[in-house]
């Protein structure tokens, strides 16, 4: 059974849908025990899986979680609304100040953000790390600029415009993207920016979570848009080959995706006002001549004071997560988590109390 046919069952077949907590913070027995969560689109895929199986696996758990974004997800979380919620781009500091009772923030899996487009006979596209930035600029609109073109020669490119597809929503896939470009390209930080939400030209198409913007790229002739690695293999689209800080053009992969986490270092500080962990790290550039250039770790978000018998039951979805879920994670498209930030997460989440 192939790689790609197991991602597209998965994803296609798997769907879990939140039942809102009336208060997180209610004390509830350690028999049928619903845990909901929300956010995060981008490990939606896999962590689907995970919850699937940890609740069939634990007699009298549910876990049920809804993608609905980033943002969405925080927003959950702060209004103490779930049990637990996941982000792409982690949790600031004023909004981990919003948290009463404390957070426990990790990094359960990785993942890349590819390019997706909508070429009919363009099997393969290269884009220079000059190029791309200025498309979600929108200062390259059509396919066959000669900027494209001179990095693709003898690929016929259409005399057409670029659909650029965007998220609506407020979106963790959005934060890391942008900022990468950010990093990379000075003028597009000072003309679009770099946060889960940005203004776009108004020429963009838009569309919620990643599920959202995949399918319209596969609906539109001539898209192109960013989403997460496993929703392009899902459906079979077609992704960039991108040129990276070293000059390399590297195609989104598993080994790709490791080379850039290699450079990933975690700091010995703390979250503002806590004793857990900051386990916060981004790889905006990475500098391997192998790593695919835009690559993230997502996280999961937890109260680090709680009911005890919900904490208990967390603390097994995590290890959970760093064990049996770690291995699911390359059939569906993800990066596993390196040993070494398995410890570290290991650690933190015995925080969750």
């Amino acid at each position: 059974m192939s790689r790609g046919y197991l991602v597209r069952k998965i994803f296609l077949t798997t769907a879990l849908f939140a039942t809102l907590s009336l208060n997180a913070m209610t004390p509830v027995s350690a028999q049928n025990l619903r845990l909901t969560g929300s956010g995060a689109s981008f490990p939606f895929p896999l962590y689907s899986s995970w919850f699937k199986d940890f609740s069939k696996q634990t007699q009298g758990v549910t876990v049920d979680y809804q993608a609905k974004g980033s943002g969405a997800g925080i927003q959950d979380f702060t209004n103490n609304t779930v049990d637990f919620a996941a982000s792409d781009a982690a949790m600031s500091d004023e909004e981990i100040a919003k948290i009463k009772q404390g957070v426990v923030l990790l990094p359960m899996t990785a993942g890349e953000i590819v390019l997706s487009y909508n070429l009919e006979g363009v099997k393969e596209l290269r884009l220079p790390r000059e190029v791309y930035p200025d498309i979600f600029a929108g200062k390259i609109a059509r396919w066959n600029d000669p900027k494209i073109a001179a990095a693709n020669p003898g690929v016929k490119l259409p005399d057409q415009n670029i659909t650029v597809v965007a998220r609506s929503d407020s979106s963790g896939t959005t934060y890391v993207f942008t900022g990468h470009l950010s990093a990379i390209n000075p003028a597009f930080k000072s003309a679009i920016g770099h946060g889960t939400t940005v203004q776009w030209p108004t020429s963009f198409v838009k569309a919620p979570k990643n599920d959202g913007v995949t399918a319209t790229i596969k609906q539109t002739p001539g898209a192109m848009g960013y989403i997460e690695y496993t929703y392009a293999m899902a459906t079979k689209q077609p992704m960039a080959i991108l040129q990276n800080k070293a000059g390399q053009y590297v195609a989104p992969s598993d080994d790709a995706g490791k080379a850039a986490l290699a450079s990933a270092e975690f700091t010995s500080k703390t979250l503002p006002g806590s004793d857990a962990p900051d386990l916060r790290v981004w790889l905006f550039d990475p500098a391997s001549p192998q790593a695919y250039p835009i690559a993230t770790f997502t996280w999961m978000l937890f109260y680090k004071d709680q009911d005890d018998a919900k904490a208990k039951v967390l603390r097994d979805l995590v290890e959970y997560g760093l064990t049996k879920g770690q291995a699911m994670a390359p059939k569906m498209g993800y990066i596993p988590l390196p040993d070494s930030v398995i410890a570290q997460v290991r650690k933190a989440a015995a925080l969750i109390q």
